[in-house]
């Protein structure tokens, strides 16, 4: 199925459930399809959390075992099939991807004072702050040794880059604490910074371990990216819906984090602002106020969900048809469709 099929699919539907049609592949089916080498990449990284000193080592296990969609590494092994075979380079940099993301969860559950993830208590709770952040420290080093083994220097400076850009966004999103700032640029910022850059090193690195050409690798890169940001709309947006588990809407507005829900009905109600500051008070009267009125976008920020995934597979045109190319499609059409 060509880009445009299915992303005319996911403008016509009004169901995750009829999203979910055998012919357009699905999540699972990309899970199915790598069913080995995603085994694989799971024991890689139970051997990379186990590598270390304790108790740094049982914090990332504690992450790990929590589970997850292990999205960054699928777009890796994606990317690198739909060039050519998936060998141990691609598997590598699935597992560095996936890596790079958990140490962040680790240090942004500290940051963020968060107290539980993926409906568990969270690693610094259980270890302890000091211990959490040195976790996601000995992952990240694990992820640059994979990463400088490979021998892709191109692969390696990327990821480099893609770090800065991580740790970037964490600092633009973090001045919210001091105050509150309801732009939109400041947002997808911090969308490009902490979500679409780590999408983006990911299918750029599948694509070239598979020897794609450079024009191949910049078309995948840029469908990583808009799908990053596609999947961070969603994610915000389903904190306001009530779908999303182990979040607190609180603990968001207390640490400045303006979410695109939130910012669209600010921008049509700017007494919200005035709200926003009482919630971060601490009054749950507020509180209730602006959860309503996160709801009440929630059809604008899934259109921009929606647009956003266009642009992402509109970005694979210049990719040759392929069971991963469209794998990759229904990938992002499904993540999209998380919101109904």
């Amino acid at each position: 199925m060509e880009a445009a099929a299915a992303i005319g699919m996911l403008e016509n539907t009004a169901t995750a459930a009829d999203l979910g049609a055998p012919h357009l592949g699905r999540l699972r089916d990309a899970q199915e399809l790598l069913g080995r080498d995603l085994a694989r990449i799971e024991a890689d990284l139970l051997v990379a959390t186990a590598d270390g000193a304790a108790p740094a080592t049982d914090a990332a296990r504690h992450l790990l075992t929590a589970g997850g969609k292990r999205i960054r590494p699928l777009c890796v092994l994606l990317a690198a099939h739909a060039f050519g075979n998936v060998d141990d380079e691609a598997r590598t940099l699935a597992s560095v991807a996936e890596m790079v993301h958990l140490a962040t969860l680790l240090h942004d559950d500290v940051v963020d004072d968060s107290a539980e993830r993926r409906g568990q208590v969270v690693a610094r709770i259980v270890y302890g702050n000091a211990v959490s952040v040195l976790a996601g420290d000995s992952l990240l080093v694990h992820a640059l040794e994979r990463t400088s083994g490979v021998g892709r220097p191109a692969t390696l400076r990327e990821l480099f880059a893609t770090l800065r850009q991580l740790v970037d966004g964490e600092v633009v999103q973090l001045r919210g604490r001091t105050k509150l700032d309801p732009s939109y640029e400041t947002y997808r910022t911090i969308l490009e910074g902490k979500t679409a850059s780590l999408f983006r090193w990911a299918l750029r690195a599948g694509a070239r371990a598979s020897s794609a050409t450079e024009a191949q690798i910049a078309a995948v890169g840029t469908f990583g990216e808009h799908l990053g940001i596609a999947f961070q709309l969603v994610d915000d947006a389903l904190d306001y819906t009530g779908e999303a588990i182990g979040k607190d809407l609180h603990a968001d507005l207390r640490e400045g984090k303006m979410t695109l829900p939130l910012i669209l009905a600010a921008q049509k109600n700017p007494s919200l602002l005035d709200t926003l500051e009482k919630a971060r008070a601490g009054d749950t009267h507020a509180m209730a106020t602006l959860r309503e009125a996160g709801k009440t976008t929630a059809i604008e920020v899934r259109d921009r969900a929606r647009a956003e995934t266009k642009a992402a597979c509109d970005a694979l045109d210049a990719v040759a048809d392929s069971p991963a190319k469209r794998l990759l499609v229904a990938v992002a059409v499904e993540l999209t469709a998380r919101l109904g």
